[in-house]
């Protein structure tokens, strides 16, 4: 798994971004702090709740070659770059994910002013062939119960009272793993 990526909107204020790996596109806003070792952290505490499905290497050696591999080939499409990490680490897959969106509610538990929003998206590429093998994707922004009652089952799950980003993301990530392959 190399870590998780954070995309950076053109406009300071936010706007969309492509996603390289498959070309959906996202509403990307401004983000201060590195959001995406939290999604990250949460990705691997989900596959560690899973079981043994997978063997994930994750760590600073992955990170070094990733580093290398991607300063080595600028010119080269991520799906190329993550190619190479993975033949590298001897990986039959790569774990890939982007932070797109994580803004922090502003206001409490039963007020707010902002609802939390999160947007990130993890792709599974086959080594051997550079084939997307899976991919999961998380978009909401927390809406009031009057707002939209088809997100009930997500209200009462938050306990009825408005989540944080963190929450909210690892909602998210819980729905995106169910699908998870078992081997790339």
């Amino acid at each position: 798994m190399v870590p998780f990526g954070q995309a950076v909107p053109e406009e300071r204020q936010g706007g969309p971004v492509r996603c390289p790996l498959c070309g959906a596109m996202f509403e990307a806003g401004p983000s201060t702090g590195s959001h995406e070792t939290v999604v990250e952290a949460l990705f691997l505490k989900q596959m560690q709740q899973i079981g043994p499905k997978v063997g994930i290497i994750a760590g600073e050696r992955v990170a070094g070659i990733f580093r290398q591999v991607s300063s080595v080939s600028l010119r080269e499409p991520l799906r190329e770059v993550l190619r190479k990490v993975g033949s590298e680490l001897g990986a039959e897959g790569v774990v890939s994910g982007t932070v797109y969106r994580f803004r922090e509610r502003k206001g409490v538990a039963y007020a707010v002013e902002q609802p939390a929003s999160v947007a990130f998206e993890i792709h599974l590429l086959r080594v051997s062939d550079g084939a997307l093998v899976w991919k999961g994707s998380f978009d909401r922004t927390q809406t009031s119960l009057m707002e939209d009652l088809l997100q009930a089952p997500s209200f009462y799950r938050g306990g009825g009272r408005w989540v944080t980003a963190e929450e909210l993301a690892a909602e998210g990530m819980e729905q995106v793993l169910k699908t998870f392959p078992a081997s790339p």
